[in-house]
């Protein structure tokens, strides 16, 4: 026999037995330690087997583009990373000489069949009133679910494992389950739930719901698309799912364990790989991540282990909820397994009914021993030491019932069969769990810490989390209930924090965090231990509460205020950006886009323009010209006249585009169909929603906006499912994380992953403004909070500079790179989707510069990224709109500086700046009312233009009949202008006393930036204005 069960002393055991005890097992150890010398070294010496694990450099497939993208974008394509390169395949195969990875990659198939679109029946939603948040929501009756495959539910003494409660967590009737008056996340978006009459529904979709039972008809709750456990229900089933600080994979028969049953793995920092340095000359690693497919231990079951033979192995998923789920692995229609899975457990748990576990390893392991005595009643436990040092935990709450109830331990009784496998004796029914002990190669801090925990917390398991929320003053506060089942009520559990939610938690969450038990992550630091079956976690709101529409500092808040001189040089610009048409360069023109991410930076552009226009210049005559062709080109969308319209699918529940669905290529639109994206292409509308409403209230009481818009607002940050079944709560927003995750429906061996940290930041501060323009109380608070909790974790984990967090929690090998580039669950990588050149990496996390934007970008880091990468000129050797996003972004730091720049391209055409897309891919002051715009006082001088539009928009009956510059008599002239500012530059007299870096600022060219530096989701106007407010100018 290789291996063996040995008896572990414990210390309330009497001495004499304890002697027999040790005499018994130093015997065993020496037959074993014989049995072991006869291994083949091959055996012996393995340490690691990675059965699949991806490729580090795994094909990151580009973003697809468009015909109508350009300039900065233009050669992007051409710039992609080989997937692996060869230096890192001679790196890994030195490292893991068993196998190389397999390829990692962000879409699966290109050939997604054509779906019909029906046309809905629901009535179109009357206009209503956004009520006053007062902390409380109606609710509808909670959503049914059916499945032909029950939960396990049996009975032990001490405890009752029952199914799971309705799929509505808020009216959860778990014990455990805690509701607090004036939650956030129970009042919805909209007291109108239904879809709007211009959007059709789509019964179908080409990705499949692979094995959930959840009801795909009428009343069936909306499933997570963009959430951590998704790698369950796509593709092949068998990627890993992270939890953090452990990951889950279906092993499905392969790898080094052969099993088929719930893989368990967990890597240490000492585990991570480095890639080489990168070439742009920071110094770092292009990218790091951690081996998959470890299988330190495999949870397994005999009839699963005969994997096909016996009519096939399945994985289900049921209550697929946004941050817990429930894995069956089913055997002949039979649930062999079920596993309830949540973000941060500190256990992870199998429930057994009449089966006959199987414990398996990729590693395998030296020894094997059973703990002698009572952990608690019912309970056995086993330590499992592995081949590479580290030390495992198993628990087994159940086994023969009727000795359990007799007060013997009659529980699981392992035998084991070699070092890989161990199998039960006889039939089980009910929990095994297993937890790493930290320490290993890592040293010995918290491993008895981490065992009494353990030990205390043994039966009992996580099994969701209710999310609820306040603001009260300048403090937000979230909370995670975490609900439980097994045991006993009384034994709390074991869960994990990361950094972030380590540095924010209230003092009462704080003093349950256990410092010593800690266990790496893959891309998160180092998760801390807390016992507990609640966290509360707490934020500063008083800053994104005070941002508004126009520029905004820590220092200083809202910014409206410029000299006269700057006003009326931008206004030149601004006559030129808003009206211009030469070239069909119109709003209309521009906005018409084969692309809801392109069609909503067009629209965000004009929309920063008429911000600029009205609420900082001052000029509501020139926004009204503007405003009114705004909304006849968002009406294109809300009425769902653009190229591809959108659809509901009722399959997974939210509004897509139709491109797929058309042209049968998954990527189309950045796969906006297999929801990748939303809350990029879909905050660029709820951005201009917003500012439609500030300027004229009236266009935001028609319920076809207002619905449209919340339709919107609904897909990406529904507060709960529960209360508004059509869509699942935050889409792409993790609050376990922090931040959102922008990957849809496509399998990936690396698991979710997110590029542009700058976009999505943006999309919450739309929500913040939508919620301030149309008075929704409970959004505006809950995006104060949400933004407030994103700058903080973007600061961890994705920005790094020497003052960040980030400098303390990721990597010293990667931190150089500044900015994470695209960063997964298991590996971080300095490169974008569509290219590797700098500006592309580091521009993809500026862009769009808005007024939250310092509130996220820090200035000491825009100075020293700045520093590192773009200094002595080497800004300047950016292409196309890149340039400019570069320079908007210098602004914040030397706003006057950057001002010269800009001028550079004064003499920009009629036409205005050009669509050129570059991404194809702390103060407290109170925001100013601004004056609306009153649309009926005097109406602008323009042609009616049809808001039904089709492709191909024929722009000369959609301009103004003048755009002529208007003069007035007190009116400089751009000549007189520019130099009354530069004479203030050259004094220096900024009214905010900027920091100046102007050392490192090459020397502006006239003819080195011009419109073409200046991309399609920005603005000349808009970023004179920044720079002009930020500045004092």
């Amino acid at each position: 026999m290789i291996g063996f069960i040995n008896t572990e002393r414990r210390r309330h055991s009497t001495p004499v037995a304890w002697l027999l005890l040790l005499w018994l097992t130093t015997l065993l150890q020496i037959q074993q330690a014989a049995g072991l010398a006869i291994l083949p070294e091959s055996i012996r010496a393995r340490r690691y087997y990675y059965p699949f694990a991806p490729a580090w450099r795994a094909s990151l497939n580009q973003k697809e583009t468009t015909p109508e993208s350009s300039g900065a974008d233009a050669d992007a394509s051409t710039n992609v990373r080989a997937a692996t390169t060869s230096d890192d395949a001679v790196k890994l195969a030195a490292r893991n000489p068993d196998e190389l990875y397999k390829t990692s990659t962000r879409s699966i198939s290109k050939t997604s069949p054509r779906m019909a679109v029906t046309t809905p029946t629901v009535a179109p939603s009357p206009s209503y009133s956004s009520p006053p948040y007062r902390g409380s929501g109606s609710k509808p009756s909670p959503v049914s679910s059916s499945s032909s495959l029950s939960p396990l539910s049996f009975t032990l003494k001490g405890y009752s494992q029952q199914p799971p409660p309705p799929n509505n967590k808020r009216d959860s009737k778990n014990s455990n389950s805690k509701r607090s008056d004036g939650d956030l996340f129970s009042t919805p978006i909209s007291p109108d739930l239904s879809i709007p009459q211009s959007i059709p529904s789509q019964p179908n979709h080409p990705a499949p719901r692979k094995g959930i039972k959840q009801s795909q008809e009428g009343g069936g709750a909306a499933i997570p698309t963009n959430k951590f456990h998704a790698n369950f229900f796509l593709g092949s089933q068998s990627s890993s799912v992270w939890t953090h600080p452990y990951s889950l994979q279906w092993a499905k028969g392969q790898g080094g364990s052969g099993a088929w049953g719930l893989a368990v793995s967990h890597t240490d920092a000492s585990h991570r790989v480095f890639g080489e340095q990168d070439p742009n000359g920071s110094g770092a690693a292009r990218w790091f991540g951690s081996p998959v497919g470890r299988a330190d231990v495999v949870l397994s079951e005999q009839e699963l282990e005969k994997g096909n033979a016996t009519g096939g192995v399945e994985l289900m998923t049921q209550d697929v909820k946004e941050q817990s789920v429930r894995v069956q692995l089913v055997a002949g229609g039979d649930v062999r397994l079920e596993a309830p899975v949540v973000q941060g457990m500190g256990m992870v748990t199998a429930l057994y009914k009449q089966g006959t576990p199987v414990i398996k390893s990729g590693i395998g392991w030296k020894m094997v021993t059973k703990a002698m005595g009572v952990v608690k009643t019912g309970v056995v436990k086993y330590r499992l030491v592995m081949e590479d040092g580290a030390t495992w935990l198993l628990y087994a709450t159940g086994g023969d019932v009727s000795a359990i109830k007799r007060g013997e331990l009659g529980g699981l009784e392992l035998e084991v069969q070699d070092n890989h496998m161990a199998v039960a004796k006889g039939s089980f029914t009910g929990i095994l769990q297993v937890a790493k002990l930290p320490g290993g190669a890592n040293g010995t801090e918290g491993v008895a810490d981490a065992e009494k925990l353990y030990d205390a917390a043994c039966g009992t398991y996580a099994t969701g989390v209710e999310l609820s929320g306040s603001v009260d003053g300048q403090t937000g506060r979230y909370t995670f209930n975490f609900q439980k089942e097994g045991l006993s009520t009384n034994s709390s559990l074991v869960m994990f924090a990361l950094p972030h939610h380590q540095a924010s938690f209230s003092s009462d969450t704080a003093s349950k965090m256990v410092s010593s038990v800690k266990l790496d992550t893959t891309t998160k630091g180092v998760a801390v231990a807390v016992v507990g079956d609640e966290w509360t976690m707490e934020e500063d709101v008083s800053k994104p509460m005070s941002i508004g529409f126009v520029p905004w500092t820590p220092e200083a808040g809202s910014v409206k205020t410029i000299s006269d001189a700057a006003k009326e040089y931008i206004k030149t610009v601004a006559q030129q950006e808003l009206l211009g048409t030469s070239q069909g360069q119109g709003i209309l023109h521009q906005t018409d886009q084969p692309s809801m991410y392109f069609g909503g930076k067009a629209l965000a552009k004009f929309a920063s323009i008429l911000v600029a226009v009205n609420d900082v210049l001052g000029d509501t005559d020139l926004a009204k010209k503007g405003l009114e062709q705004l909304k006849v080109a968002f009406a294109r969308y809300s009425e769902n006249q653009q190229q591809y319209p959108l659809v509901y699918d009722q399959s997974w529940g939210g509004i897509v585009s139709s491109a797929s669905y058309t042209t049968g290529d998954s990527g189309a639109d950045f796969g906006n169909t297999y929801y990748n994206d939303h809350h990029f292409h879909y905050g660029y509308f709820i951005y201009t929603g917003a500012v439609l409403a500030h300027l004229d209230p009236s266009w935001a009481s028609s319920a076809s906006n207002l619905a449209y818009v919340n339709s919107l607002v609904r897909d990406v940050a529904n507060p709960s499912s529960s209360l508004d079944p059509h869509f699942p709560s935050f889409r792409t927003f993790d609050w376990y994380h922090g931040h959102s995750w922008a990957h849809g429906l496509f399998e990936s061996g690396d698991g979710k992953d997110q590029e542009s940290s700058s976009e999505d930041s943006m999309h919450v501060y739309a929500l913040l403004m939508w919620a301030q323009a149309t008075n929704n109380q409970a959004l505006y608070q809950r995006s104060a909070l949400q933004l407030s909790l994103l700058s903080r974790s973007l600061n961890s984990y994705y920005l790094y500079s020497s003052a960040n967090p980030s400098s303390q929690i990721q990597p010293k090998e990667f931190v150089g790179n500044k900015v994470a580039g695209i960063l997964f669950e298991n590996k971080v990588d300095h490169v974008t989707f569509f290219g590797n050149k700098q500006e592309y990496i580091q521009g993809i996390h500026m862009l769009p510069l808005l007024p939250h934007t310092l509130f996220v970008r820090n200035r000491e880091f825009v100075k020293e990224e700045w520093e590192a990468f773009f200094a002595g000129g080497a800004a300047d050797k950016a292409e196309g709109g890149w340039k400019g996003i570069l320079y908007a972004n210098y602004a914040t730091i030397d706003p006057r500086g950057a001002w010269e720049v800009f001028v550079g391209a004064a003499g920009v055409p009629a036409g205005g700046s050009q669509l050129v897309d570059p991404g194809n891919g702390n103060g407290t002051s109170t925001v100013e009312p601004t004056p609306s715009i009153s649309t009926s006082a005097s109406a602008p001088t323009t042609t009616t233009v049809s808001t039904t539009t089709t492709p191909g928009l024929n722009t000369a009956t959609a301009t103004p009949t003048s755009t002529s510059v208007p003069t007035t008599s007190g009116a400089m002239s751009s000549k007189m202008a520019r130099r009354t500012i530069r004479r203030a530059l050259e004094k220096g007299k900024g009214k905010m006393g900027m920091p100046l870096t102007r050392a490192i600022l090459p020397k502006a060219k006239r003819d080195g930036f011009g419109p073409e530096n200046i991309d399609g989701g920005a603005s000349l106007t808009w970023y004179l204005t920044w720079c002009a407010a930020l500045g004092g100018l």
